[in-house]
């Protein structure tokens, strides 16, 4: 049996280099490291290289994603997102843009994808009560910084 070994971090006061290993979730593994250093307001910047990414664009006029998969290895050429509490848990809303081979890019919002060689992250936590609340007329949980 191969054992895999898990993500990594270095902390410099409110900031965090995290280092997600090969096979490991992205959004999963970032997720739950804000669950357990209790971030819950946070900037997100990303490289890499990526494979079984999720990704959509929102259709604001049906309140639905519009989802495509790509199995293959990307370069995750930028990964741009924020952490906020979403039903008083760490939330990270993130977008991406990617890169085959042919140097072609993709862009989007990240459901999920598998890092395929090197994830590496910077997180920000910041000093803020924002959260995410249900919008009606855009059909997500938006920001909002209302008490």
């Amino acid at each position: 049996k191969i054992l895999r070994k898990k993500m990594q971090y270095k902390q410099d006061g409110d900031t965090y280099v995290v280092y997600v290993e090969q096979e490991e979730g992205i959004m999963e593994t970032l997720t739950l490291f804000c669950k357990e250093k209790r971030i819950y307001n946070a900037q997100l910047s990303g490289i890499g290289a990526i494979k079984e990414i999720e990704v959509g664009a929102y259709d604001l006029e049906n309140q639905e994603y519009l989802k495509q998969t790509f199995s293959d290895i990307w370069e995750l050429t930028s990964f741009q997102g924020n952490v906020l509490l979403k039903d008083h848990e760490p939330f990270i809303h993130a977008h991406i843009t990617i890169s085959n081979h042919q140097l072609d890019c993709k862009g989007g919002h990240l459901f999920e994808a598998k890092v395929a060689a090197v994830g590496e992250f910077i997180l920000r936590k910041i000093d803020s009560d924002g959260k995410r609340e249900y919008d009606s007329n855009i059909g997500l949980a938006c920001m909002s910084f209302n008490s």
